[in-house]
């Protein structure tokens, strides 16, 4: 048996490992990517107009949140030309629309946004548009991105605080209501509850006072702008927020009714219990336990205290997935109770191991852990765990969409790092599993030896000896085998046991300390994961990102006069895209009606005199309806001529020119 100092490094180690895990992950953790992305924009990037627009208009693919600085444009001169708030185009969740003042100068004008998406996360960028002819300089944008302020450091930082805080209150209660409901009597387990209560509430309150700043940009001053904060909490994620803080008021109420309750019911109602009675025969002795129904209200009470936290424990889960990736994307009905499950199968699994942990690591000397407690936390743990990873399947190709997307996505890496961590985690979780089975076992060895002469355990009173009675299970007194902490301060002589026992539950502690090494590790990269951007949005933002990119079409209008009745119109050829290299074409011959016109034959052919280029015909084909070639090459920029030939008879036909320019390929 180890030494007590060395028993004290022992969980020391453990948490400095954790705490460097947890600096790596966070200190590498860069800004959250969100979930919309920029499809298109009024003005256009890069665009040149010949008259001044009256508003620039941008479109999302999901729907975005809006303040009054979400959008700003500014003029050559760095001075803000936008009026007015900052609205929904056409009642359209998924954009953004800002009025501009009456009269503009010419020159480059710089759009600066930033909206929120729906998974409560926030998007920025910036392009330009210029006014008659370019200006040389344009306005200064902030050096630091908006996505890299000091308000979102600290938020996301406080956001894997929550996190920590929800694992710890919900799992410790879970622990202490059913697997060992005697642990409520013990201070250190109690204590472990209010810290996990007491960090969600203030990492709760701190992430709504930073939100606003967090979502607009801002600096750290920005919390005592009460306009803002009161434009925060009327937003999705400041509402759930809100609504957090209120749920977890109601359980800073509920919990000492919560241990109460256990400590009350404990001793009738858990056979394994701190407390028994002890009857002498000759010279051996024999102890029983004293298990009895608990009185009707009692029963009624705790239906009660179980209901109500159950209520608590929902609706906290709840503000998670109504705010983050659940909430947006596809089967959204759907997602959000499977992320619910996943997230509260977490807290339990991991918030129980740490409860199980400090039990074996810092419970009192003379307390004893019941074996058939690790049994059942083990079968707990079992259960969440197959929820996790059931819900984590869904969640995984929900998010993922695909197998190259785990290699080719941030997302997806992370995700595959979480993957190899929770494997670790359940290969030390069999290893507990097989300690906490050879632990049960024991009892059955004993029940079956009582009828042989042997020495038996003799009845302690559980807090006497090295701990104060602060610290131990209040007012009981225990028989049982002895401590898992100091199996050799008592005379148990059962068959085999004394150093088997003991290497027993060193062998389940190095485990279980184990999975809580490596289920932070989980926990952390699963916070890094509501923060970074799905693989299967980062495809459509790729996607939506490439039409944007795209070189508009070029369309040309080319009329004509045949000088007879009803023999003019006009041919609309559009160039898809308008630049050098290959491109489409399509040819709509519109007649004197405006209307739709078939005619027996249209040739088009592109001739650049400056370089004495062609004629290149473009091979028009009858589409029945329309005339098109599918590939035209255009080999250089500049202005070139095109000569559209239309017949309307067999003798009737004109030819007619017009001047087109080709802009050249983007870098």
């Amino acid at each position: 048996m180890p030494s007590a100092p060395r028993r004290a490094r022992t969980p020391l180690t453990a948490l400095l490992l954790v705490g460097t895990v947890l600096t790596f992950l966070l200190g590498g953790a860069g800004p959250a990517s969100a979930h919309a992305s920029l499809t298109r924009s009024e003005p256009a990037d890069a665009s040149v107009l010949k008259t001044a627009p009256s508003q620039v208009t941008l479109a999302f693919t999901e729907s975005v949140s809006l303040s009054d600085g979400s959008l700003r444009v500014l003029s050559p001169k760095n001075e803000r030309v936008d009026r007015g708030t900052v609205t929904h185009a056409a009642g359209k969740a998924d954009t953004a629309r800002v009025m501009l003042s009456g009269k503009l100068p010419e020159g480059t004008y710089t759009v600066a946004w930033r909206v929120v998406s729906s998974d409560s996360h926030p998007i920025s960028g910036a392009f330009t548009f210029s006014i008659g002819t370019p200006s040389a300089t344009t306005a200064t944008l902030p050096t630091e991105t908006p996505d890299d302020t000091a308000a979102s450091r600290l938020y996301n930082f406080f956001r894997y605080v929550a996190y920590s805080g929800l694992a710890l209150l919900i799992g410790v209660a879970v622990f202490l209501l059913f697997c060992w409901p005697g642990g409520a009597g013990l201070r250190p387990l109690r204590k472990l509850l209010l810290a996990g209560w007491a960090t969600l509430f203030a990492s709760t309150a701190i992430l709504l006072v930073l939100r606003g700043p967090y979502e607009t940009g801002r600096g750290l001053t920005a919390v005592f702008d009460l306009p803002l904060m009161g434009g925060t909490v009327t937003g999705r994620a400041g509402v759930a927020l809100a609504a957090r803080l209120l749920l977890l008021a109601a359980a800073g109420v509920f919990l000492p009714l919560f241990t109460a309750h256990l400590h009350r019911t404990a001793d009738s109602t858990w056979p394994d219990a701190p407390v028994a009675a002890a009857s002498q025969t000759g010279t051996s002795q024999t102890s029983r336990v004293v298990a009895t129904d608990p009185p009707p209200g009692e029963a009624r009470s705790g239906i009660g205290t179980r209901s109500l936290g159950a209520l608590i424990t929902v609706g906290l889960a709840l503000t998670w997935a109504a705010a983050e990736h659940a909430s947006a994307g596809i089967q959204v009905p759907l997602a959000i109770p499977v992320a619910m499950l996943h997230l509260l199968a977490m807290a339990v699994w991991l918030g129980g191991l740490v409860a199980l942990a400090l039990a074996l690591y810092r419970a009192p000397a003379d307390t004893v852990l019941p074996a058939a407690a690790v049994a059942r936390f083990s079968r707990l743990a079992f259960s969440a765990v197959a929820v996790l990873v059931a819900t984590g399947v869904y969640q995984s190709w929900r998010q993922v969409g695909s197998w190259d997307a785990l290699s080719t996505t941030e997302y997806g890496k992370l995700l595959t790092f979480k993957v190899t961590a929770v494997v670790l985690v359940l290969t030390a979780a069999a290893f507990s599993r097989s300690w906490t089975a050879q632990l049960s076992d024991k009892p059955q060895q004993a029940e079956s030896s009582v009828a042989a002469p042997q020495r038996l355990p003799v009845a302690q009173r559980v807090g006497a000896g090295g701990s104060s009675d602060s610290d131990t299970v209040e007012g009981t007194d225990s028989v049982g085998p002895p401590s898992p902490r100091d199996p050799a301060d008592s005379p148990a002589l059962l068959p085999g046991s004394p150093s088997a026992t003991d290497q027993h539950w060193r062998g389940l502690r190095r485990s279980v300390a184990a999975e809580v090494v490596l289920g932070v590790v989980v926990l952390a990269i699963t916070t890094m994961l509501t923060g970074t951007q799905p693989s299967r949005a980062a495809a459509e933002s790729a996607a939506a990102a490439a039409v944007a990119q795209q070189p508009p079409a070029k369309v040309v209008m080319v009329p004509f006069d045949l000088g007879t009745p009803n023999g003019h119109g006009t041919v609309q050829i559009t160039f898809a895209p308008g630049q050098v290299g290959d491109t489409t074409v399509e040819a709509v011959v519109y007649g004197p009606d405006a209307g739709i016109s078939t005619v027996p034959e249209l040739r088009l052919t592109l001739t650049q005199h400056a370089q004495k280029i062609g004629p290149l015909n473009a091979g028009l084909a009858d589409r029945k309806g329309y005339w098109a070639a599918d590939r035209l090459r255009i080999p250089l920029p500049g202005t070139w001529t095109l000569n559209v030939t239309v017949r309307v008879t067999e003798i009737d036909q004109v030819t007619v020119s017009k001047a087109m320019t080709i802009q050249p390929p983007p870098n």
